[in-house]
């Protein structure tokens, strides 16, 4: 995900690059019947303490996709370690499931698929994850080479691996029931408390279902920037340059 962006900050800032809890080489600890361990609240506490492991007690924080729900709940969670939030491609889960109607469920339908009890969609997954990776990298972007055969192979081989496929699963299992709670708790009563950019995709679904992406997330914080980037889903593989150019900007 971060490939194309992470060195080129790096030049500047130090950079701590994370799988979130479930994915890529971190754990995948035991779920519960709550989902409570995959919820993004107890992903959040994992990556604060990976930044104090590392000595970091405030850090500017950047996520996309399933990351930037971590990195906003962080944020609502824990103010005084988040200096600066970016927040690519997503509204809050509240108002995704807000949303549901008909354009909603055959857009977002893998929110509907993922969420399922398991196991179903664990089984259909295991048994073809080549036919779901190649869907999403083939249809979510705007830049159709954004993805080379070794960027698509590592994308794959999280996919063939059934623990990482239960962990993602119960991720968005979380997602159906504690983070909406926990977001719905907060709208209203907590804010984020540090300036937020919002990049959203201008092709994407953000774009398509939601009439002010920018004002859903002025709902949440008083200091509020961004726009929509003129590519697919994969933000930062689509337009690195663009990417790194605002991030950068906004960070300084």
């Amino acid at each position: 995900m971060w490939h194309r962006v992470a060195p080129q900050l790096a030049e500047r800032y130090t950079v701590v690059v994370t799988d979130l809890r479930g994915w890529g080489d971190s754990g995948k600890p035991p779920s519960s019947a709550d989902h409570e361990p995959y919820s993004m609240r107890a992903i959040a506490r994992d990556q604060i303490e990976v930044m104090r492991s590392l000595g970091h007690e405030r850090f500017h924080l950047v996520g996309h996709d399933r990351g930037a729900r971590c990195a906003y709940r962080l944020a609502l969670d824990e103010p005084a370690v988040v200096t600066r939030l970016t927040v690519m491609d997503v509204v809050p889960v509240g108002d995704v499931y807000n949303r549901a109607d008909k354009a909603f469920s055959l857009s977002y339908w893998v929110w509907s698929f993922l969420a399922a009890p398991a196991p179903v969609p664990e089984r259909f997954i295991d048994a073809a994850p080549a036919v779901l990776v190649d869907f999403m990298l083939d249809t979510w972007p705007e830049v159709k080479d954004a993805f080379p055969a070794e960027v698509r192979a590592a994308y794959l081989k999280q996919f063939r691996d059934p623990a990482t496929v239960h962990a993602i699963c119960e991720e968005f299992r979380a997602a159906a029931t504690l983070d909406y709670e926990q977001d719905e708790a907060d709208r209203g009563v907590r804010r984020i408390e540090c300036p937020v950019l919002f990049l959203w995709s201008q092709r994407g679904q953000v774009a398509k279902l939601y009439d002010d992406p920018l004002g859903i997330w002025r709902e949440w914080s008083d200091d509020v920037r961004g726009g929509p980037v003129p590519v697919g889903h994969f933000i930062p593989e689509e337009a690195p340059e663009q990417t790194t150019r605002q991030l950068l900007d906004f960070l300084k």
